[in-house]
């Protein structure tokens, strides 16, 4: 077994795999409010090929970490039979979710083998919850998190991206309601991923600042940082935790050990990447585990050093978040 290594000595073993581009949501920072032109259902990976590109990642690179994201990944039929394929392969098996139907998916993707959830949240508010996601939802949200937690997912990750004038007023009222709910808050800053390419400097509230306003009222201590992308820190009296995201203030390129593989079959070694490399055509021409292995080892080996964000040089990438999956 050998290492999936860039140029800079960076080695990879946390796959994000998209399952489908579609999502039963149409958040306004996602996409754009006419909507997106999904692909056809032919176009997108089957369940064989995504256990395909995953098995040879897991068996040949040492890959230790799955998640499933999207879109929205439950819109995928029968999404319960491809975790229990991807669980088979013995990784940390996890899933990223806005949770509007976790009521109905939770027991069985247990049961199926997912480890662990993370469910995206950006407000607690109803009225400015329909304004974001075009949908009146949030009850369902909830609702989905609460039948996580008694289908046993602990500890569930929450991920709310911060956007200043838009809800960096709840920064607070999130802390409160996880930790109640013994939940993990995760605070994303807001990167220039967004459908309508409206992103600035000034919309974006650092790591810095959120964890000033939450620690002003529930006192916060830093933990060491890891390998993961979220800058953790314990409450003091005991509470629980929050994790910052700071992609954009405070980014952790230096330490990332992700690769992508899209619905349609595109392998990203970086979520700012310009450039994608199609496993599709060899799938679906007889080509060999070893022309997957070989093409995936080369996309790794010409990673960039970090995304540049906030530099002359930064190149947008062409796909918003809804279409890369997180």
């Amino acid at each position: 077994m050998e290492p999936l290594v860039d140029t800079f000595g960076r080695v990879h073993r946390d796959l994000r795999i998209s399952v489908t581009d579609r999502c039963n949501f149409r958040c306004t920072y996602c996409m754009p409010e006419e909507g997106m032109n999904w692909l056809p259902r032919r176009e997108l990976l089957s369940f064989e090929e995504i256990e395909r590109v995953a098995r040879i990642l897991v068996e040949r690179f040492g890959v230790d970490s799955i998640r499933l994201t999207g879109g929205e990944p439950t819109v995928r039929a029968n999404l319960p039979l491809l975790v229990e394929k991807l669980a088979a392969l013995g990784t940390d098996l996890a899933m990223t979710t806005n949770g509007s139907t976790l009521r109905l998916l939770a027991d069985d993707l247990k049961t199926a083998g997912l480890k662990r959830l993370n469910v995206s949240l950006d407000t607690l508010q109803a009225d400015r919850f329909l304004e974001m996601t075009r949908r009146d939802d949030l009850a369902k949200v909830l609702d989905g998190i609460d039948a996580a937690r008694a289908a046993g997912f602990a500890p569930i990750k929450v991920n709310a991206v911060v956007m200043r004038g838009v809800n960096d007023d709840e920064l607070v009222d999130f802390a409160s309601w996880a930790r109640d709910l013994g939940l993990i808050m995760r605070f994303i800053e807001f990167m220039p991923l967004d459908a309508d390419k409206a992103w600035t400097n000034t919309t974006v509230v650092g790591l810095t600042e959120i964890v000033e306003r939450i620690g002003a009222v529930y006192p916060l201590e830093a933990v060491q940082r890891g390998s993961a992308p979220a800058t953790t820190f314990r409450y003091a009296d005991g509470g629980g935790e929050i994790g910052v995201i700071a992609s954009v203030t405070q980014s952790f390129c230096d330490s990332c050990d992700r690769i992508r593989l899209s619905a349609e079959g595109q392998f990203r070694n970086c979520l700012f990447a310009v450039d994608e490399y199609d496993m599709r055509p060899i799938l679906r021409s007889g080509g060999s585990d070893d022309d997957l292995a070989e093409s995936m080892r080369g996309a790794v080996a010409e990673k960039w050093a970090g995304h540049q964000i906030n530099q002359v040089h930064f190149i947008r990438p062409r796909k918003s978040m809804s279409q890369l999956g997180g």
